[in-house]
């Protein structure tokens, strides 16, 4: 590998780009909120767990001044406080609100209607299968809900080991899986459940699924696979586990273009994790400089919007309010986000 700081130059045939890839609303929503607590107070802003799982976008807020703590005793009395895309315990959010000055909870809404589905079904005397990582922070905040009453199943043996009681049984996931790994998961549960409900509208992140069956499409015409995205974030994980379940020779995950391995050659396939900003993705194609360019093979159309959350908006409300108090003058629009949607997330460098 290069030394660190090193230009990257590898020079592969062709690259096929999958779409979708990179951010989705989820983590958008997420990063902009973390950006308008940042552009709001003066430094230090505390963040509870990384604001979403990317290295690159982590060290980025803290050269802003962002402090991450997995604890919240770390947090000072009255600071400005932003909750990760991840989700956190019930206590965990309890707590947040009466310690922190300015509270913003960035969780992904998808990881709250699981959140709600286990309270729900829990309150009805359900016992919840929840099928999710060990030790992630989506199902450590998820499973906290209704922890006498769920669950963790990470693989075939969990499933086979749990006792239940003989209440009804329900099964709920972990947003970020690989899709294979819950059908999986889910198949069994239902051979071994007669009676068991699941939600409606799967657990699983569209945007993981849409990006693992992206990954599939180009798959059978590559010579190697890079999966962009850090050892931190599930969905990556799962990206590359679906490459590698491809058969393809070479699968390589790279936090950095510097990572990428030196003997690349011929047709190279890349996408990227939920959590991997665009300009990292622009910098590895610019590394792997095909020489017969770059083929994007687009399996679906992503245009999910989550608007900022509830907190930031009536934070920014008060904001304007106290604002136009202050110098006598009217209030004006209340809406300071109509723009958000036209906005892309990721403070770049130097802005």
């Amino acid at each position: 590998m290069p030394p660190a700081g090193s230009l990257v130059h590898v020079k592969v045939q062709k690259v096929l780009l999958a779409e979708p890839r990179g951010f989705c609303a989820g983590v958008e929503m997420a990063i902009k909120a973390l950006e308008w607590v940042v552009r709001i107070f003066e430094p230090p802003v505390y963040c509870y767990h990384q604001i979403v799982h990317n290295e690159q976008v982590v060290s980025r807020f803290e050269q802003l001044g962002v402090v991450f703590v997995d604890d919240l005793a770390q947090v000072p009395d009255g600071a400005p406080l932003v909750l990760s895309a991840h989700g956190a315990a019930p206590s965990v959010v309890a707590a947040a609100r009466e310690r922190s000055g300015a509270l913003v909870n960035a969780v992904c809404p998808l990881v709250t209607k699981v959140h709600r589905e286990i309270k729900v079904r829990a309150e009805r005397g359900y016992e919840i299968l929840y099928v999710g990582h060990h030790g992630h922070e989506e199902a450590i905040g998820a499973t906290a809900v209704a922890p006498d009453a769920t669950h963790l199943i990470e693989t075939e043996g969990d499933l086979d080991a749990v006792q239940l009681s003989g209440s009804p049984t329900a099964l709920v996931a972990q947003t970020t899986l690989s899709h294979d790994e819950w059908q999986h998961l889910a198949s069994k549960a239902r051979e071994r459940f007669d009676d068991l409900w699941m939600p409606a509208r799967g657990d699983l992140c569209f945007a993981t699924t849409n990006r693992q069956a992206a990954l599939k499409a180009i798959a059978g015409r590559s010579d190697a696979i890079i999966v962009i995205g850090s050892a931190s974030s599930s969905n990556t994980l799962a990206l590359e586990k679906v490459a590698r379940s491809s058969g393809c020779q070479l699968v390589k995950r790279v936090d950095s273009p510097r990572e990428l391995p030196p003997e690349l050659s011929g047709i190279v396939g890349v996408t990227a994790g939920a959590s991997a900003p665009q300009q990292l993705v622009e910098e590895v194609l610019t590394a792997l400089d095909p020489v017969d360019g770059i083929e994007e093979i687009a399996t679906t159309v992503e245009d999910e919007y989550f608007p900022p959350p509830p907190d930031l908006r009536e934070l920014l409300r008060n904001l304007a309010l106290v604002t136009a108090v202050s110098v006598a003058a009217p209030a004006g629009p209340t809406n300071v986000l109509e723009d958000d949607r036209s906005v892309p997330a990721f403070i770049q460098a130097g802005s």
